[in-house]
């Protein structure tokens, strides 16, 4: 994709959000943000295992963020998917209301959106390519 043409498309524009949902979660991950280590217990994790992990995800996240910006692979944008889908997932079983879960789809949808818009793989090798 051209980047004059960038935001001018639904492509461009989904690969975007993605960014920005991943980035800023990664960010608020890496600085071991306080509030979501109930999530870890939620699941029966304990709080430092928690904050022993969150960087790991941030980092992660990060990651996945500028794949989806710069060379969205199919495999990562699902990834992006079930991850976003699980940490959305995750506000109603710590206790949170459903709609901290509803307030997230877009974190689950926009990476399936744009694994939709590219084609769903049909082999597995084309998991593997943007």
């Amino acid at each position: 994709m051209k980047f004059k043409n960038y935001f001018t498309t639904g492509e461009g524009l989904l690969r975007l959000g993605v960014f920005g949902s991943f980035l800023g979660h990664g960010v608020f991950a890496l600085q071991v943000k306080q509030g979501w280590l109930k999530y870890f217990t939620a699941v029966g994790l304990s709080e430092s295992l928690g904050s022993t992990l969150l960087p790991l995800i941030g980092t992660m996240d990060i990651i996945v963020a500028l794949i989806a910006l710069f060379y969205p692979i199919r495999i990562v944008l699902a990834w992006a998917g079930v991850w976003g889908l699980w940490t959305a997932l995750l506000r109603p079983i710590a206790g949170d209301p459903i709609w901290d879960f509803v307030e997230r789809w877009a974190n689950w949808a926009a990476p399936l959106a744009l694994l939709a818009l590219q084609g769903w793989p049909k082999r597995v090798k084309d998991w593997f390519k943007p």
